[in-house]
């Protein structure tokens, strides 16, 4: 269970203090597949940012299985992010580095090498994610849909426990979308895997997730079932999303 509390997260520039998250709280359960979404500058970056260390928080915690990872460093800090793997809007493919070596490419940053039974469970995630055929390519030889697929199969290498998509559907046309959103689905089914879905789009959040909240300039202002927000949204931003406003008014 990931326990978001009171958190934020506040960048000093010249122009003054920029409230990135704003005292935001979410609980994500077990096994969930929930939504993060908003406009542009909401704070969904961020936020997944800070759940993988990748920035710290200024203030408030995160209690990941009881224990707040907040500040956590060195050894402690990489058995973390372990735990915690990432899909990206951009892939994050090495261009010069074939399917199967991105894919082995967290044991080789783990372990500082790459064992048979590494590359043996590397084939059976590209298998998992239709990718096994390319195994040999690179990436500039694949379309963006299949890049995110490869990327898929290096999230779940080291079998994480959670999964962090962040954008990771938006640069991919409709049929490329669905079928990553059916992966994950099935990931989530197959091993009970916890997926965070960082997204601006209400169709993926309606396709693939269970929960949903909704920020709004660095506050979280409506949370629930996927099936209560879409039905009945309470928030001008999460009614704006669902295009329930009238644009031209």
């Amino acid at each position: 269970m990931i326990q978001i509390k009171h958190l934020s997260k506040v960048y000093d520039g010249a122009a003054g203090a920029a409230h990135a998250l704003d005292d935001v709280s979410i609980t994500i359960a077990d096994g969930d597949i929930f939504g993060i979404i908003g406009m542009s500058g909401a704070g969904k970056s961020t936020l997944v940012r800070c759940i993988n260390l990748l920035e710290q928080p200024t203030s408030g915690e995160i209690v990941v299985d009881g224990q707040n990872i907040v500040g956590l460093k060195g050894a402690a800090l990489r058995a973390y992010r372990r735990r915690m793997a990432m899909i990206f809007q951009g892939f994050g493919l090495l261009s010069q580095k074939t399917v199967l070596q991105n894919v082995c490419f967290p044991f080789l940053a783990a372990n500082g090498k790459v064992t048979d039974e590494n590359r043996s469970h590397a084939l059976e995630l590209l298998d998992l994610v239709g990718m096994a055929e390319k195994a040999a390519s690179y990436p500039a030889q694949l379309s963006g849909g299949q890049q995110q697929r490869v990327a898929i199969a290096r999230a779940l290498a080291c079998d994480p426990e959670y999964i962090l998509c962040d954008e990771a559907t938006s640069a991919l046309d409709p049929a490329s979308t669905n079928t990553v959103l059916k992966i994950l689905r099935d990931i989530n089914r197959d091993t009970g895997v916890t997926i965070a879905v960082i997204t601006h789009s209400m169709d993926v959040v309606e396709k693939i997730c269970k929960n949903v909240a909704v920020l709004e300039h660095g506050r979280l202002v409506e949370q629930g079932s996927v099936a209560e927000v879409f039905s009945d949204p309470k928030t001008h931003a999460a009614k704006v999303l669902l295009g329930r406003v009238d644009w031209d008014a």
